[in-house]
């Protein structure tokens, strides 16, 4: 006989507990993830149907999905999907899994974006396009650009959008600003890699499995946002500001590398667990 959904739920909770130390909250969340993708319903078919039963089919599938968890592989990667502001994203090893403390980065864009009207944002290194999409999808009066080094990372941004429905986006293959001379906007915002070469928190969690080009930058984390910070007042119209994304403990050297460079109204703000997560300055001339 095989197990009823009550039953995987139960044992196979406590597995992936136990195997990726999760809090039973979240493990039990986990497991009913995979059931819902290989059932193809949704929660409430879950908590609805405990004793149904899987087939061999359906048996088969849940153990696959299951080990490559247990593995430590992300559940991102596994579903191929993660919510992000509210949307629905496609991911892949190719792009950077969206995480709820990225949010705020969204937030603070919107408030500096009017509702209506003519406002150009730039998004640099967009990966899935999560950062992008959702300004675009909050503010369709906004004309986006979303740039990415890397040419698999835009085709599932491109798939994204598609997706979205979206038309107020344009996406670009571009290292940083190659490939935007003379263009200028109204904001520009960046979640760029941000981790030292030797962390030790590469080798742990999801981070093994995510693209080390959206992870890394240099020996101290910095190169790639001391490289933004120096190009964007080249790309940013009077009063533009510039938000970026960092590290726990990168906040002090982000807002003194704006300030050296110029920037003015230099902010971080925290994210939900206080952590200063997001650091912006203003232009406020040009010469």
């Amino acid at each position: 006989m095989n197990p009823t959904l009550r039953n995987i739920l139960h044992h196979n909770s406590q597995r992936l507990e136990a195997a990726l130390d999760l809090d039973s909250s979240s493990a039990r969340i986990e497991a009913q993830c995979l059931l819902q993708a290989v059932l193809r319903v949704n929660r409430a078919y879950l908590l609805t149907h405990p004793e149904q039963q899987l087939n061999g089919e359906q048996q088969a599938r849940y153990i696959m999905l299951l080990e490559r968890r247990l593995g430590g592989e992300p559940i991102a990667y596994i579903l191929g999907e993660r919510e992000f502001y509210g949307l629905n994203f496609k991911v892949t090893p190719n792009t950077l899994i969206p995480r709820p403390d990225t949010e705020l980065l969204v937030e603070l864009a919107l408030q500096r974006i009017p509702q209506c009207g003519t406002f150009r944002v730039l998004d640099l290194g967009t990966g899935s396009g999560a950062i992008a999409l959702s300004i675009a999808h909050a503010r369709p009066d906004a004309e986006v650009m979303a740039v990415d080094a890397s040419r698999d990372a835009l085709n599932v941004a491109d798939e994204n959008a598609q997706r979205l429905k979206l038309g107020n986006v344009r996406l670009l293959h571009s290292d940083w600003f190659s490939a935007l001379p003379g263009e200028r906007f109204d904001l520009i915002v960046s979640n760029p890699p941000y981790i030292a070469a030797a962390d030790t928190h590469l080798t742990q969690g999801d981070l093994r499995f995510e693209p080390c080009s959206a992870l890394i930058s240099g020996m101290g984390g910095l190169d790639d946002i001391h490289r933004i910070v120096a190009g964007a007042k080249a790309h940013l119209n009077d009063d533009g500001w510039l938000l970026l994304e960092h590290g726990y403990d990168q906040a002090e050297q982000v807002r003194s590398s704006l300030r050296q460079a110029g920037y003015s109204e230099v902010f971080s703000a925290r994210d939900l667990a206080g952590i200063e997560r997001v650091t912006g300055g203003k232009v406020t001339t040009h010469f």
